[in-house]
């Protein structure tokens, strides 16, 4: 049975998941891991978070520029990512310096899946959250209507 994104929680809840995580970009495997952080967020489908380290050394750069500003989470930073010839503009985000209860997210990044060539949740294949804002993943494990 789907989760319905209208039952995640206001504010948003960050957990644990040891679910495969991966991530292409360029025709190359960027992030492979079997550890994140997953964030719920009422009306969105999850956000998922990997380690720095868990990220192919060298593909992340800093992008510069216009931050954003999330009432929960705080001040994200962007990432350009560049792999197999390609490169994706403010493509993954992180949270260097998150607000109270965000901590697990500091300095994880998250990869937005309409901006790379494919992200993965196990062997599924994510949907990119409608709009250019949110980067939340659709799967089959979750039901909306999604903000966009």
């Amino acid at each position: 049975m789907a989760e319905s994104v209208w039952e995640y929680p206001r504010p948003p809840r960050v957990e644990p998941s040891e679910r495969r995580i991966r991530v292409v970009l360029g025709g190359e495997t960027i992030v492979d891991t079997g550890r994140s952080q997953r964030v719920l967020e009422t009306s969105h489908p999850p956000v998922y978070y990997v380690a720095l380290e868990d990220v192919r050394e060298g593909v992340l750069e800093p992008a510069g520029g216009r931050t954003t500003f999330c009432e929960w989470k705080g001040t994200a930073d962007y990432y350009d990512a560049v792999a197999g010839g390609v490169r994706a503009e403010r493509a993954a985000w992180t949270y260097r310096d998150p607000l109270p209860g965000f901590d697990p997210i500091r300095d994880w990044v998250a990869f937005y899946p309409g901006r790379v060539d494919a992200c993965f949740l196990d062997d599924e294949r994510v949907e990119p959250q409608p709009g250019d804002f949110y980067g939340g993943w659709i799967t089959s494990e979750v039901e909306g209507p999604f903000k966009s």
